[in-house]
C-alpha cells in the first residue's frame, strides 16, 4: 500500500535506472516530485525501503537497488498471504448481522470488529503514517458509523491532548475525503506527511489546528492538504 508520492518516486527511480543504469540524485528526485526540501525525499526513500521495494547499499553514493515493483508499475502479483501474515486493508464498519445475544456482555463481544492498525499518526510534527497493518485491534461495533471503511492508527505526540487524545492512544478513523469545520481529521500534507489535527476551512487555505497551546496552528494552501479520514472513536490502554 503506497501513497501517491511514494509510487511517483518509485516510478521515477525505476525509469531513470532503466534509462541510465544509475539512480537519480536526491536533488533530481526533489525536482521531479516538486517537493520543497530533500527531507521529504529522505522520508519517501525510507518508507519505500521499509516496505521492501528498494534497498540502499552502504558506503556507495546514490546506491539504490530496486527489489520489487507493485503491479501498477509492472511488478508480479503478490503471493497469497499465509495465516501468519496480513494483507493491508480496511474493514467495513457495518455491524454484524448475528442474532442479539442474551446479555449485555455478549452483545459487546458479538459486535466487536477487528480493524488493522495501519501505523502511527502524528499528533505533533507531521510524520509519515506507515501502512503495515501488522496488528489488529478489536473495536466495538457501536463505535463505527454504518457507512464507509474504517481503520486504526496509533497516536504519536501530544498536540491533541486538550481534545482528550494522548500519546499512545489508538484512534479509529472512518475513511473519507470530506471534512467540516471542527472535525478532527487525518490530513496528508504535501503528499507525504500525515498528521491528526482539527480541520478548519479558510477560503482557499486550510488550518490544521492543534489542541495544545504549545503547538502552533498550521495554515496551508488547500491544494497541499488532503483529508484521508475523520476521527470516529478512540481506544486507550491503562
Amino acid at each position: 500500500m503506497l501513497t501517491k508520492k511514494q509510487l511517483q518516486l518509485l516510478e521515477f527511480i525505476n525509469t531513470r535506472m532503466q534509462k541510465d543504469g544509475v539512480p537519480p540524485s536526491f536533488d533530481e528526485m526533489k525536482e521531479a516530485l516538486d517537493l520543497r526540501s530533500k527531507s521529504g525525499i529522505h522520508r519517501l526513500i525510507t518508507a519505500l525501503e521499509e516496505r521492501g521495494f528498494i534497498r540502499r547499499l552502504a558506503h556507495r553514493a546514490r546506491a539504490i537497488e530496486i527489489v520489487k515493483l507493485p503491479e501498477s508499475l509492472g511488478g508480479a502479483p503478490s503471493a497469497p498471504v499465509s495465516q501468519g501474515g496480513f494483507t493491508p486493508r480496511v474493514i467495513d464498519g457495518d455491524r454484524p448481522s448475528s442474532p442479539p445475544p442474551s446479555n449485555a456482555f455478549d452483545v459487546e463481544v458479538a459486535t466487536a470488529i477487528n480493524l488493522p492498525i495501519m501505523g502511527k499518526i502524528a499528533a505533533g510534527v507531521p510524520i509519515e503514517a506507515v501502512s503495515d497493518g501488522a496488528v489488529n485491534v478489536a473495536v466495538p461495533g457501536s463505535m463505527l458509523s454504518g457507512q464507509g471503511n474504517h481503520y486504526a492508527l496509533e497516536v504519536k505526540g501530544e498536540s491533541m491532548v486538550e481534545a482528550g487524545i494522548n500519546h499512545g492512544d489508538i484512534v479509529v478513523i472512518r475513511e473519507t475525503s470530506q471534512a467540516k469545520d471542527g472535525d478532527i481529521v487525518v490530513a496528508m500534507v504535501e503528499g507525504y506527511e500525515t498528521t491528526l489535527k482539527r480541520y478548519k476551512r479558510m477560503g482557499d487555505r486550510i488550518a490544521l489546528e492543534a489542541a495544545n497551546p504549545a503547538f502552533e496552528t498550521r495554515i496551508l494552501p488547500a491544494d497541499r492538504v488532503e483529508v484521508q479520514g475523520r476521527l470516529v472513536g478512540l481506544i486507550r490502554s491503562y
